[in-house]
C-alpha cells in the first residue's frame, strides 16, 4: 500500500487508481502520465478518388495557389502536387492546363508621363570652419563640376 500523498505506481499504460490520483492532489503533484493506453502507430488517412478530384479541380482555377488549396483541405502540399501530375498523366484526364495565361490581366499598363522637366542648376555649399562657400553650377557641365570639387578638396 503507498504512503498518503505519494503515487501509486501503475503498469505503463494503466491508469492509476482514483485514491492515488486524490491523494496525489492533495500533496500538491500533478500526475503528468498517460492516462490512456497507447493505440500504436498513427495510420495513413485514405483520400477518395472523388476528394483527390475535387481538390486536383480547385488547383486548375486560375490564380489559384496548391499551398493554399492543400492547406484549406488539410493535405501536405506535396502529395497534392503528386496528385496534380497523376491526372495529368491519366489518359481519361481532361487535358486543362494548371496555369490559363489568357485569363490573366496584362502585367504591363502604360501610363503617360509628364514631360521631362529642365534639370536645374547644381548648388553646392562648402563650409570649412568660420569659411563658407556657395558655388552654383549649370547642370549640362556636371563633369567639370566634379573635377573641380575633386581638386578643391584635396
Amino acid at each position: 500500500m503507498p504512503q498518503p500523498g505519494l503515487f501509486a505506481k501503475s503498469e505503463p499504460g494503466e491508469r492509476p487508481s482514483d485514491d492515488a490520483a486524490i491523494r496525489a492532489s492533495a500533496s500538491g503533484h500533478v500526475n503528468t502520465t498517460a492516462t490512456e493506453p497507447t493505440k500504436g502507430r498513427r495510420r495513413r488517412r485514405n483520400h477518395s478518388a472523388a476528394f483527390k478530384a475535387q481538390v486536383v479541380a480547385s488547383c486548375r482555377q486560375t490564380g489559384v495557389s496548391i499551398a493554399a488549396v492543400a492547406m484549406a483541405n488539410s493535405v501536405n502540399a506535396n502529395l497534392l502536387r503528386r496528385w496534380i501530375i497523376d491526372a495529368e498523366q491519366r489518359p481519361d484526364a481532361v487535358s486543362q492546363p494548371v496555369v490559363e495565361v489568357a485569363a490573366r490581366a496584362p502585367s504591363f499598363v502604360p501610363m503617360a508621363l509628364p514631360a521631362p522637366v529642365a534639370p536645374e542648376d547644381i548648388r553646392i555649399e562648402l563650409r570649412r570652419g568660420a569659411t563658407a562657400i556657395s558655388v552654383i553650377w549649370p547642370s549640362n557641365a556636371a563633369a567639370d563640376c566634379a573635377a573641380w570639387m575633386r581638386e578643391l578638396l584635396r
